[in-house]
């Protein structure tokens, strides 16, 4: 049988009233109005307490189950693609992100013994593809590797295109080799100095290296001597290394090395390295990083360009040969047609048949007493 019943009693409900009934009186409630069993104060301060408990039971819950931020991989419109998916790997726990445990180390601003930009262009398909068939590795664990044994972290840099079309391809390369440093620069032959600077700028704030090097994709690298040459002691924090030149200033506009602010040279160039590889040390590249756009001079080549402000600078000029040899040797650290191209003739050509021979791709790092 229930504890309680929904019907109601008919007995109580049906007894005559009578003259002698006592009328009766509403009692008294036992229960006094809440404000004033409680003060006021008591009771805000109560609701308050409540709500700072659920709100710090909400901020718990949520920071249990949110990913792991990741890294700061990005830099006014800049981004290293390969950071980027090692990074997305880990958080994602899909087993990719870890090279001999090294991996789990790329986090904001790795340091490095130096940072090589190979600098390439959208209609460059075909000699990024000589390069990773030879001295570049194809893969991302490859490319690790690499840094793990040079020092050296190597990616192509690459502006942006306003034609989606050629961005959609690039987009599907990226995905692919993830070798890529984007910068917010239009990629354009006649914005090179543009490019350059956008990318020494990008590179220090991604990456705390030793030394930034700026290398075109036309030529075949020893990436095992340009460590060893890298680590060396030197006097002066500020320097500029590469296969240095001077030369008759160009003032034809019908030849194809025309300075146009000539009249501002003279003559003779300074000194200053060749284009297609050269290296600037940590202390000059924060200098150029430091520097507001549209505030330093830009010539008509960028190697003169960058020659001037190393000017500016006072850094001490390291001429070394064995960034602009013709052909491999022993001691050759970048290989190119000096000086009949500015880079390899057909480079998508040459970079597949010097790989072929031991002395450019086999031979020792350092040379044999034989050699010297």
């Amino acid at each position: 049988m229930p504890l309680f019943s929904h019907r109601h009693s008919s007995s109580t409900s049906s007894l005559p009233l009578t003259a002698n009934s006592k009328t009766l009186k509403p009692q008294k409630s036992n229960f006094a109005p809440l404000s004033s069993r409680y003060p006021l104060p008591l009771l805000v301060f109560s609701l308050l307490c409540l709500l700072i408990g659920v709100a710090g039971s909400i901020f718990a819950i949520t920071a249990t189950h949110r990913s792991r931020a990741l890294p700061v991989l990005r830099c006014r419109g800049s981004e290293d693609t390969f950071r980027s998916f090692y990074s997305g790997s880990n958080s994602r726990g899909d087993g990719r992100n870890n090279v001999d445990g090294a991996a789990a180390g790329l986090g904001d601003r790795p340091k490095l013994l130096g940072f090589v930009g190979i600098q390439t262009g959208f209609d460059s398909v075909d000699r990024r593809a000589a390069l990773r068939s030879t001295w570049f590795p194809s893969d991302p664990d490859g490319l690790l590797r690499l840094e793990q044994a040079t020092g050296l972290a190597f990616r192509f840099v690459i502006g942006r295109s306003k034609d989606s079309r050629k961005m959609a391809q690039l987009q599907e390369e990226i995905d692919k080799y993830r070798d890529f440093m984007l910068i917010d620069v239009e990629e354009e032959y006649l914005k090179l100095n543009q490019k350059t600077f956008a990318y020494f700028k990008a590179a220090f704030k991604l990456f705390e290296a030793d030394y930034y090097v700026k290398a075109d994709d036309d030529i075949y690298l020893r990436p095992d001597r340009l460590a060893t040459l890298l680590a060396k002691e030197r006097p002066n924090s500020s320097t500029y290394i590469g296969c240095m030149k001077k030369g008759p200033v160009i003032t034809d506009p019908k030849l194809k090395w025309y300075e146009k602010s000539g009249y501002l040279i003279g003559n003779e160039y300074f000194l200053h390295a060749y284009g297609p590889i050269y290296v600037l040390s940590a202390e000059v590249v924060a200098s150029l990083a430091a520097a507001r756009n549209n505030s330093l001079r830009m010539f008509s080549n960028e190697d003169v360009t960058i020659g001037s402000w190393m000017l500016a600078m006072n850094v001490r000029h390291e001429d070394n040969r064995a960034i602009c040899e013709p052909q491999c040797t022993p001691t050759s650290i970048a290989v190119w047609d000096i000086p009949k191209c500015s880079g390899l003739c057909n480079p998508a050509v040459r970079m597949k048949e010097l790989h072929k021979m031991d002395m450019c791709s086999k031979s020792p790092t350092l040379p044999s007493d034989d050699d010297i």
